[in-house]
Protein backbone atom coordinates (compact mmCIF):
# COMPACT_ATOMS: atom_id res chain seq x y z
CA UNK A 1 0.00 0.00 0.00
CA UNK A 2 1.29 3.47 -0.91
CA UNK A 3 0.96 5.37 2.37
CA UNK A 4 2.22 8.95 2.41
CA UNK A 5 2.69 11.48 5.21
CA UNK A 6 3.67 11.30 8.87
CA UNK A 7 0.44 9.85 10.26
CA UNK A 8 -2.21 7.47 9.00
CA UNK A 9 -5.04 8.15 11.43
CA UNK A 10 -8.26 6.19 11.74
CA UNK A 11 -11.02 5.95 14.36
CA UNK A 12 -10.66 3.22 17.03
CA UNK A 13 -13.62 1.31 15.59
CA UNK A 14 -11.76 0.98 12.27
CA UNK A 15 -8.86 -0.96 13.83
CA UNK A 16 -9.54 -4.04 11.70
CA UNK A 17 -10.49 -2.22 8.50
CA UNK A 18 -8.49 -1.95 5.29
CA UNK A 19 -7.00 1.56 5.39
CA UNK A 20 -7.10 2.98 1.87
CA UNK A 21 -5.38 6.36 1.67
CA UNK A 22 -7.12 8.53 -0.91
CA UNK A 23 -6.04 11.97 0.30
CA UNK A 24 -2.99 13.10 2.23
CA UNK A 25 -3.52 15.41 5.20
CA UNK A 26 -6.61 17.48 5.93
CA UNK A 27 -8.40 19.91 3.63
CA UNK A 28 -9.07 22.30 6.54
CA UNK A 29 -5.94 21.83 8.70
CA UNK A 30 -6.52 25.01 10.74
CA UNK A 31 -7.78 23.63 14.06
CA UNK A 32 -5.64 25.03 16.87
CA UNK A 33 -5.57 21.77 18.87
CA UNK A 34 -4.68 19.33 16.08
CA UNK A 35 -1.10 18.64 15.14
CA UNK A 36 -1.70 15.51 13.07
CA UNK A 37 -1.16 17.16 9.69
CA UNK A 38 0.45 20.51 10.54
CA UNK A 39 3.47 19.93 8.27
CA UNK A 40 1.60 17.98 5.59
CA UNK A 41 0.12 19.92 2.65
CA UNK A 42 -3.29 18.61 1.64
CA UNK A 43 -3.10 16.44 -1.46
CA UNK A 44 -5.50 14.33 -3.48
CA UNK A 45 -3.64 11.18 -4.46
CA UNK A 46 -3.32 10.12 -8.08
CA UNK A 47 -6.15 7.83 -9.15
CA UNK A 48 -3.71 5.30 -10.62
CA UNK A 49 -1.90 4.97 -7.27
CA UNK A 50 -5.17 4.49 -5.39
CA UNK A 51 -6.25 1.87 -7.92
CA UNK A 52 -2.97 0.00 -7.38
CA UNK A 53 -3.74 -0.08 -3.65
CA UNK A 54 -7.25 -1.37 -4.35
CA UNK A 55 -5.73 -4.15 -6.46
CA UNK A 56 -3.28 -4.95 -3.65
CA UNK A 57 -6.08 -5.09 -1.06
CA UNK A 58 -8.20 -7.27 -3.35
CA UNK A 59 -5.41 -9.87 -3.34
CA UNK A 60 -4.08 -9.70 0.20
CA UNK A 61 -6.94 -8.37 2.38
CA UNK A 62 -9.68 -10.80 1.51
CA UNK A 63 -10.44 -11.49 5.17
CA UNK A 64 -11.31 -7.85 5.91
CA UNK A 65 -14.85 -6.73 5.12
CA UNK A 66 -14.53 -3.05 5.94
CA UNK A 67 -12.63 -0.17 4.34
CA UNK A 68 -11.74 3.15 5.90
CA UNK A 69 -10.84 5.92 3.46
CA UNK A 70 -8.01 8.09 4.82
CA UNK A 71 -6.78 10.78 5.46
CA UNK A 72 -8.63 13.64 7.07
CA UNK A 73 -11.41 14.47 4.66
CA UNK A 74 -12.03 12.24 1.64
CA UNK A 75 -15.59 13.53 1.20
CA UNK A 76 -14.14 16.83 -0.09
CA UNK A 77 -13.40 15.05 -3.41
CA UNK A 78 -15.64 15.67 -6.40
CA UNK A 79 -18.67 13.44 -6.77
CA UNK A 80 -17.25 12.05 -10.00
CA UNK A 81 -14.06 10.97 -8.28
CA UNK A 82 -15.93 9.49 -5.31
CA UNK A 83 -18.37 7.54 -7.47
CA UNK A 84 -15.48 6.16 -9.52
CA UNK A 85 -13.63 5.16 -6.34
CA UNK A 86 -16.63 3.45 -4.76
CA UNK A 87 -17.39 1.56 -7.96
CA UNK A 88 -13.79 0.28 -8.15
CA UNK A 89 -14.00 -0.93 -4.56
CA UNK A 90 -17.29 -2.66 -5.28
CA UNK A 91 -15.91 -4.26 -8.44
CA UNK A 92 -12.55 -5.42 -7.03
CA UNK A 93 -13.70 -6.27 -3.48
CA UNK A 94 -17.35 -7.35 -3.62
CA UNK A 95 -17.07 -8.87 -0.13
CA UNK A 96 -16.57 -5.44 1.48
CA UNK A 97 -19.75 -4.50 3.30
CA UNK A 98 -18.83 -1.16 4.84
CA UNK A 99 -17.01 1.94 3.59
CA UNK A 100 -16.30 4.69 6.14
CA UNK A 101 -14.56 8.07 6.14
CA UNK A 102 -13.95 11.28 8.05
CA UNK A 103 -15.88 14.36 6.90
CA UNK A 104 -16.12 17.94 8.10
CA UNK A 105 -19.24 20.09 7.87
CA UNK A 106 -18.03 21.95 4.77
CA UNK A 107 -17.46 18.74 2.85
CA UNK A 108 -20.80 17.26 3.88
CA UNK A 109 -22.72 20.37 2.87
CA UNK A 110 -20.91 20.44 -0.47
CA UNK A 111 -22.85 17.27 -1.33
CA UNK A 112 -26.51 17.33 -2.20
CA UNK A 113 -28.94 14.87 -0.64
CA UNK A 114 -29.03 13.05 -3.98
CA UNK A 115 -25.24 12.76 -4.09
CA UNK A 116 -25.11 11.35 -0.56
CA UNK A 117 -27.82 8.87 -1.51
CA UNK A 118 -25.74 7.79 -4.51
CA UNK A 119 -22.70 7.21 -2.30
CA UNK A 120 -24.78 5.28 0.20
CA UNK A 121 -26.06 2.98 -2.54
CA UNK A 122 -22.44 2.38 -3.58
CA UNK A 123 -21.41 1.37 -0.08
CA UNK A 124 -20.92 4.45 2.13
CA UNK A 125 -22.01 3.21 5.53
CA UNK A 126 -20.41 5.43 8.16
CA UNK A 127 -19.27 9.06 8.45
CA UNK A 128 -17.07 10.29 11.31
CA UNK A 129 -17.52 13.98 12.08
CA UNK A 130 -15.62 16.10 14.59
CA UNK A 131 -17.89 18.51 16.47
CA UNK A 132 -15.44 19.10 19.36
CA UNK A 133 -17.74 21.67 21.01
CA UNK A 134 -21.26 22.98 20.65
CA UNK A 135 -20.25 26.39 21.98
CA UNK A 136 -19.96 28.92 19.15
CA UNK A 137 -17.22 30.93 20.87
CA UNK A 138 -15.14 27.83 21.51
CA UNK A 139 -15.53 26.70 17.89
CA UNK A 140 -14.36 30.13 16.75
CA UNK A 141 -11.38 30.11 19.11
CA UNK A 142 -10.19 26.70 17.97
CA UNK A 143 -10.71 27.69 14.28
CA UNK A 144 -12.94 24.72 13.56
CA UNK A 145 -14.34 26.36 10.44
CA UNK A 146 -18.04 25.95 11.28
CA UNK A 147 -20.53 27.28 13.82
CA UNK A 148 -23.06 25.11 15.73
CA UNK A 149 -25.88 25.73 13.25
CA UNK A 150 -23.66 24.59 10.36
CA UNK A 151 -22.62 21.48 12.29
CA UNK A 152 -26.25 20.62 12.91
CA UNK A 153 -27.22 21.09 9.26
CA UNK A 154 -24.36 18.87 8.11
CA UNK A 155 -25.22 16.14 10.61
CA UNK A 156 -28.88 16.18 9.68
CA UNK A 157 -28.04 15.86 5.99
CA UNK A 158 -26.15 12.65 6.77
CA UNK A 159 -28.84 11.28 9.07
CA UNK A 160 -31.65 12.06 6.62
CA UNK A 161 -30.03 9.54 4.27
CA UNK A 162 -29.83 7.00 7.09
CA UNK A 163 -26.03 6.94 6.94
CA UNK A 164 -24.45 6.02 10.28
CA UNK A 165 -23.08 9.17 11.91
CA UNK A 166 -20.37 9.12 14.58
CA UNK A 167 -19.67 12.50 16.21
CA UNK A 168 -16.56 13.28 18.25
CA UNK A 169 -16.50 15.80 21.10
CA UNK A 170 -13.44 16.99 22.99
CA UNK A 171 -13.45 17.30 26.76
CA UNK A 172 -11.24 20.12 28.02
CA UNK A 173 -11.17 22.10 24.78
CA UNK A 174 -12.91 25.12 26.37
CA UNK A 175 -10.24 25.42 29.07
CA UNK A 176 -10.93 25.92 32.77
CA UNK A 177 -13.18 28.98 32.65
CA UNK A 178 -15.73 27.80 30.06
CA UNK A 179 -15.70 24.09 30.86
CA UNK A 180 -19.29 23.61 32.04
CA UNK A 181 -20.79 26.04 29.51
CA UNK A 182 -19.01 24.08 26.77
CA UNK A 183 -20.49 20.84 28.14
CA UNK A 184 -24.05 22.17 28.17
CA UNK A 185 -23.82 23.71 24.70
CA UNK A 186 -22.26 20.53 23.33
CA UNK A 187 -25.09 18.43 24.76
CA UNK A 188 -27.65 20.72 23.12
CA UNK A 189 -25.98 20.53 19.70
CA UNK A 190 -25.53 16.76 19.92
CA UNK A 191 -29.24 16.35 20.62
CA UNK A 192 -30.04 18.37 17.49
CA UNK A 193 -27.52 16.42 15.38
CA UNK A 194 -29.02 13.06 16.33
CA UNK A 195 -25.92 10.89 15.80
CA UNK A 196 -25.86 7.12 16.02
CA UNK A 197 -22.67 7.29 18.06
CA UNK A 198 -20.97 9.90 20.25
CA UNK A 199 -17.27 9.57 21.02
CA UNK A 200 -15.86 11.75 23.78
CA UNK A 201 -12.08 12.22 23.84
CA UNK A 202 -10.08 14.26 26.33
CA UNK A 203 -7.80 17.01 25.08
CA UNK A 204 -4.10 16.22 25.09
CA UNK A 205 -2.15 19.32 24.15
CA UNK A 206 0.38 18.86 21.35
CA UNK A 207 3.47 21.07 21.34
CA UNK A 208 3.40 21.67 17.58
CA UNK A 209 0.00 23.40 17.68
CA UNK A 210 -1.22 26.96 18.31
CA UNK A 211 -3.00 25.64 21.41
CA UNK A 212 0.31 24.27 22.66
CA UNK A 213 1.77 27.76 22.39
CA UNK A 214 -1.22 29.18 24.28
CA UNK A 215 -0.59 26.73 27.12
CA UNK A 216 3.07 27.81 27.29
CA UNK A 217 2.14 31.49 27.58
CA UNK A 218 -0.67 30.82 30.06
CA UNK A 219 -3.38 32.01 27.64
CA UNK A 220 -5.03 28.58 27.85
CA UNK A 221 -5.41 26.54 31.04
CA UNK A 222 -6.17 22.85 30.65
CA UNK A 223 -8.66 21.51 33.22
CA UNK A 224 -7.31 18.95 35.68
CA UNK A 225 -8.72 15.42 35.83
CA UNK A 226 -11.42 16.25 38.39
CA UNK A 227 -12.63 19.21 36.31
CA UNK A 228 -12.69 16.97 33.21
CA UNK A 229 -14.92 14.52 35.10
CA UNK A 230 -17.23 17.35 36.14
CA UNK A 231 -17.37 18.47 32.50
CA UNK A 232 -18.18 14.91 31.40
CA UNK A 233 -20.91 14.69 34.06
CA UNK A 234 -22.43 18.00 32.91
CA UNK A 235 -22.37 16.85 29.30
CA UNK A 236 -23.96 13.54 30.19
CA UNK A 237 -26.66 14.93 32.48
CA UNK A 238 -27.57 17.66 29.95
CA UNK A 239 -27.75 15.31 26.97
CA UNK A 240 -31.29 14.39 25.90
CA UNK A 241 -31.29 12.12 22.85
CA UNK A 242 -34.43 11.34 20.87
CA UNK A 243 -33.27 7.99 19.49
CA UNK A 244 -30.97 5.26 20.86
CA UNK A 245 -27.32 6.30 20.66
CA UNK A 246 -24.02 4.69 21.56
CA UNK A 247 -21.89 6.85 23.87
CA UNK A 248 -18.20 6.03 24.22
CA UNK A 249 -15.50 7.70 26.25
CA UNK A 250 -13.13 4.75 26.16
CA UNK A 251 -10.35 6.32 24.10
CA UNK A 252 -6.84 6.16 25.55
CA UNK A 253 -6.99 9.91 26.27
CA UNK A 254 -9.88 9.55 28.72
CA UNK A 255 -9.49 9.37 32.47
CA UNK A 256 -12.63 7.26 32.92
CA UNK A 257 -13.68 4.60 30.41
CA UNK A 258 -17.35 4.69 29.44
CA UNK A 259 -19.20 2.57 26.90
CA UNK A 260 -22.98 2.69 27.09
CA UNK A 261 -26.31 3.19 25.33
CA UNK A 262 -28.39 6.32 25.69
CA UNK A 263 -30.90 7.03 27.02
CA UNK A 264 -31.01 3.57 28.66
CA UNK A 265 -27.80 3.85 30.70
CA UNK A 266 -27.82 7.54 31.55
CA UNK A 267 -28.47 7.31 35.29
CA UNK A 268 -26.04 4.42 35.73
CA UNK A 269 -23.21 6.32 34.05
CA UNK A 270 -23.86 9.50 36.06
CA UNK A 271 -23.58 7.34 39.19
CA UNK A 272 -20.27 5.91 37.91
CA UNK A 273 -18.90 9.40 37.30
CA UNK A 274 -19.97 10.43 40.81
CA UNK A 275 -18.18 7.38 42.21
CA UNK A 276 -15.01 8.44 40.38
CA UNK A 277 -15.37 12.02 41.61
CA UNK A 278 -15.63 10.69 45.16
CA UNK A 279 -12.33 8.86 44.68
CA UNK A 280 -13.85 5.38 44.80
CA UNK A 281 -13.06 4.49 41.18
CA UNK A 282 -9.49 4.64 39.86
CA UNK A 283 -8.77 6.94 36.93
CA UNK A 284 -6.39 6.22 34.07
CA UNK A 285 -3.00 7.61 35.17
CA UNK A 286 -1.34 10.30 33.09
CA UNK A 287 1.45 7.99 31.93
CA UNK A 288 -1.11 5.65 30.35
CA UNK A 289 -3.03 8.37 28.51
CA UNK A 290 -2.34 8.69 24.79
CA UNK A 291 -3.75 9.96 21.51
Amino acid sequence: MHYKGNNIIRPPSEAHSIILQVTVGCSHNKCTFCGAYKDVPFEIKDEAIVEEDIDFASRFCRGQKRIFLADGDVLILSQRRLVSLFKKIKEKMPWVNRISLYANAKAILSKSAEQLQELKELGLHRVYMGLESGDKDVLQRIRKGADPATMIRAAQRIRQKDIFLSVTVLLGIAGVQDSLAHARATAQVLAAMGPNQIAALTLMVMENTPLGSQVETGAFRLPASEAILLELRELFSSLEVQRPCQFQANHASNYLAINCRLPRDKERIIAEIDTALAGRHPLRPEWLRAL
